[in-house]
């Protein structure tokens, strides 16, 4: 795939971002608006950009981090160079329902009275994925996932419970908000509306400004790397078909920046869009050239294995393991979906050329 670079909004943004080590400052993006880094423990994401809006009285937050008093520290000290408190939070704006983006809202909600809000289909999954009595349905369900996809059996338990060490990052909080497709969402002083951007999360969301030509884009498009986009048992049936339908939708906004939960902020979102989707076709097509070479049927797992990551398989952890077959399974229903690929369901589902 030709390489595209984008152009960095802020040059010490990206420096800290390439650093591996740094975190970028808390920076006065433009007037009215801040960005905060706090800080994601033992993750190779390192941070998580929280924005601040100021309103009359006080401020509006898109993200929160995760629920560690680390991370909270770090969006009160953050808050506190833009000349705020914790309890000046007005509300919290969740894009997604993961623990890097949702987990502290509850804590800020309990500190400032602020409201959360969130879409609907994120909304619809929190007692499933965060009540402790009905995560082991939930690991249960992923665990069958795994076994049709051919993961083989010493490693199944590993896979299947991979993401229950991050669960306590979560603060669990019902939001007082549910936030619609194209809505407005009324904060004083900005045009803020909402984009409904299925594919990481079946609920995400993005925030666009038309008057500011701003995008707060979440998870949904970032700088340099793509999210994941996996089959699971809260995902939608087609994820990735909804992902890509999603990366349209934003694409047909003009705005001048955007602002990514991750990474950096950067300047061209329509072709960071495309390079993105060429990715995913190049996938596709790399996935398709397996699935040919082994005419009686291959599972997910063993096409996971061939295919071209950022490391070595051999090198890969299991819960990022897990996420690559998940990744490897929504591209393959994509490809059954446009009848390119066929599924043989059994105890382990092989996938044939069409």
């Amino acid at each position: 795939m030709a390489k595209f670079v984008v152009t960095p909004a802020n040059e010490e943004q990206r420096a800290a971002w390439q650093s591996r080590v740094a975190m970028p400052e808390v920076e006065r993006v433009r007037p009215g608006l801040w960005s905060i880094p706090v800080p994601i423990p033992i993750n190779p994401l390192r941070y998580v950009l929280v924005y601040a809006l100021e309103l009359p009285g006080g401020v509006v937050i898109v993200d929160a981090g995760w629920n560690t008093d680390e991370a909270y520290q770090a969006l009160c000290d953050g808050l506190s160079v833009a000349g705020y408190s914790i309890t000046d939070v007005k509300g919290v704006l969740v894009t997604h329902i993961h623990p890097d983006h949702y987990g502290l809202a509850g804590r800020v909600r309990e500190s400032s009275g602020a409201w959360i809000a969130l879409h609907p289909a994120d909304a619809n999954l929190l007692h499933d994925r965060y009540d402790d009595g009905a995560i082991d349905a939930l690991v249960e369900k992923e665990r069958r996932i795994l076994v049709r996809s051919g993961v083989p059996q010493l490693t199944l338990d590993e896979l299947a419970g991979a993401s229950m060490m991050i669960r306590h990052m979560v603060s669990m909080a019902k939001p007082d908000r549910l936030v619609e497709d194209g809505e407005a969402l009324g904060l004083p002083g900005w045009d803020l509306r909402a984009i409904w951007t299925p594919g990481h999360s079946p609920g995400h969301l993005c925030f666009v400004s038309p008057e500011r030509r701003i995008l707060f884009s979440g998870d949904h498009v970032l700088a340099k790397i793509t999210p994941i986009v996996a089959v699971h048992p809260q995902s939608g049936p087609n994820p990735l078909a909804d992902y890509l339908d999603s990366l349209a939708a934003v694409r047909k906004w003009d705005v001048d920046e955007v602002l990514p939960a991750h990474e950096y902020r950067f300047l061209e979102l329509a072709e960071r869009v495309d390079h993105v989707m060429l990715h995913h076709e190049e996938r596709l097509a790399e996935i398709e050239a397996v699935a040919a070479e082994v005419a009686s049927g291959i599972s997910c797992w063993d096409i996971a294995t061939r295919l071209t990551w950022s490391r070595p398989w051999e090198t890969i952890p299991p819960f990022m393991r897990r996420s690559a077959n998940n990744e490897t399974l929504a591209h393959l229903v994509w490809l059954e979906s446009r009848g390119r690929l066929r599924r043989v369901a059994g105890d382990v589902d092989l996938w044939v050329p069409a």
